[in-house]
């Protein structure tokens, strides 16, 4: 049986990185692409989640469930108050960009990195990631380093430069036991990133698909 997984985007540079996921962790899935990059930059002129932005949010998760979704995976880690009121709303398996990488990271120890490339989404990341340390009762150091330049030159087309930046930037965490790649497009960086560090290094698409499955398999 086929199952119709949704995934929002709010940039268009995760569209990729998450079908390359999907095709490695979880081929047979029917993924749909719901994409509305207008999200990415209210947020960002506003500077913090709107109530009309949460709004907007709430309502693809609704659509999502009018097309027959079995699942809903966000593909921007910029959005953690908005959907959690998706969750709220809507009955479906709704899972955030970040929450499987977050659970596997902190099963390696402290201290934890992560490296970002949208300035926004640190704020909304970090307060996530402490909530669930919280919750799985983890003391746990997180460092994030920003290289917003490496967002820039991929939505310019160029990921040989996103990648590079990335990499260079990467020795700054080189003290972690794990390092994250915190938006679902630096997962492309995988490579470049995992050459410069002996840490472990994680991609949100890759953890995330790989929990829808077993969720969605253990129903």
């Amino acid at each position: 049986m086929s199952h119709r997984i949704v995934l929002i985007h709010a940039t268009a540079v995760s569209l990729e990185p998450t079908r390359i996921a999907f095709g490695h962790v979880w081929p047979e899935a029917e993924t749909v692409n719901i994409l509305d990059d207008s999200l990415s930059l209210d947020l960002q002129q506003a500077g913090s989640q709107t109530p009309e932005i949460v709004a907007r949010i709430v309502t693809l998760s609704r659509y999502a469930l009018e097309i027959g979704a079995s699942a809903l995976l966000f593909t921007c880690s910029a959005f953690g108050e908005a959907i959690e009121h998706a969750q709220a709303a809507v009955a479906l398996p709704i899972l955030t960009p970040n929450e499987a990488m977050f659970e596997e990271a902190m099963t390696a120890g402290s201290p934890i990195g992560l490296l970002a490339t949208f300035g926004p989404s640190i704020p909304s990341l970090e307060a996530e990631f402490q909530v669930m340390a919280r919750r799985h009762h983890i003391t746990a150091k997180l460092t994030s380093v920003l290289v917003p330049e490496a967002m820039e030159a991929l939505r310019c087309g160029d990921a040989a430069a996103h990648n590079r930046l990335l990499a260079a930037a990467a020795p700054q965490l080189a003290e972690c036991a794990t390092v994250m790649l915190a938006q679902f497009s630096t997962s492309l960086a995988l490579e470049a990133v995992s050459r410069v560090l002996d840490a472990r290094v994680l991609t949100s698409p890759h953890s995330a698909v790989a929990k829808l499955k077993s969720m969605i398999d253990s129903d």
